[in-house]
């Protein structure tokens, strides 16, 4: 239990991810199984940048009193949440723009309707 507490960072993103779960399993509407999607993803790039921390280290911007290689955070891991969390903007703009299209085509973005109504 101590553990969870010390790391709150890593226990609030596990959290996070299975109410992101949860909502894609649970609901039938698409807008709320977007929403869930999103909360997964922003729990999983907490989960990398809490990992990614060290402290007593700084950024990697060089300044005067240069304390060495060992002396900064390595700037990839939050490069790299960077580059997720632009490609999860993009998924999610895409997603939302066929759910439009679905909602125009069958008139209802609740999925079991649009299950029900078939491929036509």
């Amino acid at each position: 239990m101590e553990r969870l507490i010390t790391n709150y960072y890593e226990t609030a993103s596990i959290i996070l991810f299975g109410i992101g779960f949860m909502t894609l399993l649970i609901h039938n509407n698409l807008i709320k199984k977007i929403i869930g999607m999103n909360i997964m993803d922003t729990s999983i790039f907490l989960f990398f940048i809490a990992k990614g921390y060290i402290s007593a280290k700084e950024a990697p911007i060089i300044r005067a009193p240069y304390m060495g290689v060992e002396g900064y955070i390595n700037p990839v891991p939050t490069a790299l949440m960077l580059t997720g969390i632009v490609v999860a903007v993009s998924v999610t703009a895409f997603a939302l723009a066929l759910t439009i299209k679905i909602y125009e085509k069958y008139g209802t973005i609740e999925l079991n309707e649009i299950l029900e109504k078939g491929g036509d």
